[in-house]
């Protein structure tokens, strides 16, 4: 158990990580049932393991880097069973402005590129990009008529 310990330990202290991926790490290193509660609570108590911390790193970086959505952040976070409050704080890292920005870019970029399609064909495929990308419908919609406009 030591030992495990202190692998968990280097697998938190490398890069934040939420309870459901320290949980299958411990599967991998073959612990079980009650070793595994008591191994996360050791790197709670310790501060390796903050799922808050985690919900706030993960939805700032795949915002800045990949330039992905709320929607499709919150539903990430969902899949690795973080809880409603972390993702909540989370999404809160993503500044408004920086958000309008960056869905704007992305709206632009797709628009520009999509110049031989005609324009309703040209609309309906940016919009597909940017709620693949995870950024509210609503969102989407006015950006890319802020970018028609421009273009008329």
């Amino acid at each position: 158990m030591k030992a495990d310990l202190l692998k968990l330990r280097h697998y938190c202290a490398y890069q934040e990580r939420c309870h459901s991926e320290v949980r299958e790490k411990c599967y991998e290193l073959g612990l079980r049932g009650h070793d595994i509660e008591e191994a996360i609570a050791h790197l709670v108590e310790e501060n390796f393991l903050n799922e808050e911390r985690f919900a706030r790193a993960y939805a700032g970086s795949k915002f800045r880097m990949q330039q992905w959505g709320r929607k499709k952040i919150t539903m990430m976070l969902k899949q690795k069973q973080v809880s409603p409050y972390c993702i909540k704080k989370g999404l809160s890292e993503i500044d408004a402005e920086d958000y309008w920005s960056t869905l704007l870019a992305l709206a632009g970029k797709k628009y520009g590129l999509l110049k031989a399609e005609q324009y309703l064909k040209r609309q309906y495929k940016t919009m597909q990009f940017l709620l693949q990308r995870g950024y509210e419908q609503e969102l989407a919609r006015e950006a890319i008529e802020q970018i028609a406009k421009k273009e008329e």
